[in-house]
């Protein structure tokens, strides 16, 4: 076996096998292709802004609303929601505020009774997300 070698890490010099070093490699190198990285605490404003975006995806609301940010979400049968952050109200008669665009995701009915906006049967955590990511954008 040869000698073990210097190598330099960091700044560090470390002696290192070849063995040892191309173990070291491949794992590390094995770890770096390993999918998506996980969102950071749910509890942060940019990881719940995040989460909206994937679940505006999720629940299909590109199929009637261009959203920025968000693939295929390019339609025009509802209005664009671009800038919606600066809204001032939602469908033109609720105030824009965290929570009542949260209960307008889960139930637009019970805000405006004659809303073209079906219910999507999305859950109030997801509907907060949602909300935080359309706020988000201005």
């Amino acid at each position: 076996m040869p000698a073990p070698s210097p190598r330099h890490c960091f700044g560090l010099r470390l002696q290192v096998g070849r063995r040892a070093l191309a173990a070291t490699l491949t794992i590390g190198l094995a770890a770096c292709d390993s999918g998506p990285l996980p969102l950071p605490h749910a509890g942060a404003p940019e990881s719940r802004q995040l989460l909206g975006q994937r679940l505006l995806a999720q629940y299909q609301c590109g199929s009637c609303h261009a959203i920025p940010g968000v693939e295929a979400a390019r339609a025009n049968v509802g209005p664009p929601l671009e800038a919606f952050g600066r809204r001032s109200y939602i469908a033109g008669h609720v105030p824009n505020a965290p929570d009542t665009l949260a209960r307008w995701i889960v139930e637009p009915h019970a805000l405006v009774p004659d809303s073209p906006m079906p219910s999507m049967g999305v859950a109030p955590d997801d509907a907060r997300a949602m909300a935080a990511y359309l706020l988000s954008l201005r």
